[in-house]
């Protein structure tokens, strides 16, 4: 087996069981005795398809015929869609075996789906090409102790136990394809998660410090059984078709501001999605870059009883120019979209901006705005779109104001 792909080792065990701890006893009910070998075995299915080779069908995919360990279980792939087709595959997987009442194959695809959310959120599977973190280690040399040392296992080995007590497993969807979707960005803050504790856990092994290492790991381990337990809550929901009416409530909308965009590659942005108005920089959430280093709240001026007034938001999103922001929709869950366009009040006053919206690469609105303007709102049919683009570009004289906000980006049911 490739041991270089391996991540969390025995740790996938308690993460897994904690997950399957905070599941509704219905769902635990339906799981029967397959709930202790999810828990105790099948969720590391991924790791033993060379010698558990009557398990190993559950961890393949028809459309990578003859490969026996696949790698993207355990390393997301850098684009969206890769990840995505997995998700969508092996849930879809488990919830057909759900349906026919075959349980024992359900958790076996089940345990997968654990294995590959549980690695992407694993601090030694953080750095993209770097699995080994040997370029790292150019960076921030080891100690005498770790001297030679590959961080890899280091950073992920460890006896502890995991605890989510109390925490109430999130429905992601009501179809398998709105399930995987949700899924995919879920996991994606468990990425971003796990990359906030790889430095921290490196320092505390270069400082011989067990105890801080242990803290760590548990910030990872924690929010990837939180991950977990709601994609397991998910996929049953799913197989018995069994939906609470407030969490499907919950489900009519959903803001993208937080998710990133298929341009994020490996979620960040590489400089080709760089640009140089308003300022050198990138897309950023929740803030506008003043002359590209100071964050300042989000400010557009919008008609509010007849007048137009200032408006904080708490979320959008303030992009580049020319740099469009793609998001992959699952198909037929929302019919609007809506969002609201303008320039950033204040710095943005010199400003003029063409807003435009794609769906499937095809124009669905768009409007020119001066950066004295109301904000425009955007209210667009996306009922049969699977990829949705927002693009801006300068139109005006002064790049340097061109502070374009896209707020409040919602899909709606």
């Amino acid at each position: 087996m490739p041991a270089s792909l391996l991540a969390w080792g025995e740790p996938h065990l308690a993460i897994t069981r904690a997950a399957l701890d905070v599941l509704p006893q219905w769902q635990k009910d339906t799981l029967g005795v397959e709930l202790k070998n999810l828990g105790d075995n099948y969720c590391l299915i991924p790791d033993h398809v060379y010698t558990d080779k009557a398990n190993a069908k559950y961890a393949a995919m028809d459309s990578q015929p003859g490969e026996v360990y696949i790698k993207k279980l355990h390393l997301p792939v850098p684009e969206q869609s890769g990840n995505l087709e997995t998700l969508n595959y092996f849930v879809a997987k488990a919830v057909a075996s759900l349906k026919e009442n075959n349980i024992g194959d359900a958790a076996r695809y089940m345990g997968t789906i654990c294995h590959m959310l549980e690695d992407f959120g694993s601090p030694s599977h953080t750095i993209p090409g770097d699995n080994m973190f040997t370029l790292l280690q150019q960076f921030l040399p080891p100690s005498e102790k770790m001297q030679g040392l590959l961080l890899h296992g280091p950073i992920e080995n460890g006896t502890f136990k995991v605890s989510i007590e109390g925490y109430q497993p999130r429905l992601l969807g009501t179809t398998v394809e709105e399930a995987a979707w949700r899924m995919l960005h879920r996991v994606h803050e468990g990425i971003i998660n796990a990359r906030s504790t790889t430095l921290p856990i490196i320092n505390a092994l270069n400082a011989g410090d067990e105890e801080e290492k242990l803290k760590w790991q548990l910030k990872a381990a924690t929010f990837d059984a939180q991950v977990v337990a709601d994609a397991m809550h998910t996929i049953l929901c799913l197989g018995a078709q069994k939906f609470e009416d407030k969490a499907q409530e919950q489900l009519r909308s959903v803001s993208i501001a937080t998710f990133w965009p298929e341009e994020a590659l490996s979620l960040y942005y590489p400089q080709t999605q760089f640009a140089g108005s308003p300022h050198w920089g990138h897309a950023r959430v929740g803030v506008v870059m003043e002359g590209g280093n100071k964050p300042v709240p989000i400010r557009l001026r919008v008609n509010e009883n007849q007048q137009v007034v200032e408006s904080t938001f708490k979320e959008g999103i303030s992009p580049v120019m020319g740099k469009p922001l793609t998001w992959h929709l699952p198909k037929g869950i929302y019919k609007r979209f809506t969002v609201i366009a303008g320039l950033q009040a204040g710095i943005g006053d010199k400003g003029r901006v063409e807003f435009t919206l794609l769906g499937d690469g095809k124009p669905l609105d768009t409007l020119t705005l001066n950066g004295t303007d109301a904000a425009h709102a955007f209210n667009c049919d996306i009922t049969s779109i699977s990829h949705l683009q927002l693009t801006t570009t300068g139109r005006g004289l002064d790049p340097k104001s061109n502070y374009a906000v896209w707020a409040q980006p919602v899909l709606r049911r």
